[in-house]
């Protein structure tokens, strides 16, 4: 038996997400399948990728080395699809595209330098702004497109969403503090520290729901809307917090080391995505735009929501 692409794939949905039913609902397939097809790949590489926790399942030093190769299978193969059928010069038109803080930010510039190389007849019209504002100005019609954090998502009647990329949230913390000890640690590992809460793109609102839920309180003592500032204070030893990959540097802006580690449980991963409302029909432009973040997202988007 040879490795399947739909083996590839199950495979890098369970390990972004971190839980085989949450995997599979995105997939839309059972989660038998992905259970059964990953267990395949386990089998045909002699190696566990996965490790079944009370939580869900976490990636295995074999699955963390094997991972990154498999996103860029499915990345050659969406390449190499996409490479006869879209010609960018046949294409023209004007998409308005909503983004937030965060995708502006640290997503979207090296795919907007790709897409305008792709596509020189379309002009992109960006409009940044909060989740809220975003939201109303596609049921309005006001925006054709929004690349935004679709894990936020209030509307979903009149808007649908497609993921592009999962940004695992990690402790961050400056070398030297108690927690580095620890390859990984827990929320009730975390409460007793000092803690810098960012609060921009609604993330006090997205922390304070895992905090809530895993029954805890983190001891904030700064609150502050500057990814920069938090990462500062951080390599400083000023206090921790937990923030996405997507944003994380391992360097501050003075030159100071940061670290991560893992969070055991309770903590979801960050989702960037497409949004747009749901059953409005997209013109050449818009749908090349689309089909084009699909791709430069390492062709892991599932279908719409």
């Amino acid at each position: 038996m040879s490795i399947s692409l739909k083996q590839i794939r199950y495979f890098v949905a369970a390990a972004e997400s971190g839980r085989i039913s949450r995997a599979a609902v995105e997939l839309n397939v059972s989660q038998s399948a992905v259970t059964t097809a990953i267990q395949q790949l386990e089998a045909l590489l002699g190696a566990p990728l996965l490790e079944r926790t009370p939580q869900g399942v976490r990636v295995t030093i074999e699955g963390g080395r094997f991972l990154p190769q498999a996103k860029q299978i499915l990345s050659s193969v969406a390449e190499a699809i996409r490479s006869p059928h879209m010609s960018g010069d046949q294409i023209a038109g004007r998409v308005r595209v909503g983004v937030t803080y965060t995708v502006s930010g640290y997503f979207l510039p090296p795919h907007l330098i790709r897409f305008y190389a792709n596509y020189p007849g379309i002009t992109l019209e960006l409009f940044e702004a909060p989740r809220p504002v975003l939201e109303q100005a596609i049921v309005d019609g006001a925006l054709d497109v929004a690349v935004m954090l679709v894990s936020n998502l209030e509307n979903r009647g009149d808007i649908a969403s497609e993921i592009l990329k999962r940004s695992p949230r990690r402790l961050w913390l400056a070398p030297g503090h108690p927690l580095t000890r620890a390859d990984r640690v827990a929320l009730a590992d975390v409460e007793p520290y000092p803690y810098l809460m960012l609060t921009v793109d609604e993330a006090k609102v997205t922390s304070m729901r895992y905090w809530v839920n895993a029954a805890l309180e983190p001891r904030v003592i700064y609150r502050t809307a500057s990814v920069e500032a938090v990462r500062s204070m951080v390599a400083a030893g000023m206090g921790v917090t937990i923030l996405s990959d997507m944003v994380y540097r391992p360097w501050s802006l003075d030159g100071q080391r940061i670290e991560t580690r893992v969070i055991d449980e309770g903590v979801p991963s960050m989702d960037v995505g497409l949004a747009w409302k749901r059953d409005a029909k997209a013109d050449a432009a818009c749908g090349a735009f689309s089909d084009f973040m699909r791709y430069a997202a390492a062709g892991l988007a599932e279908g719409p929501h």
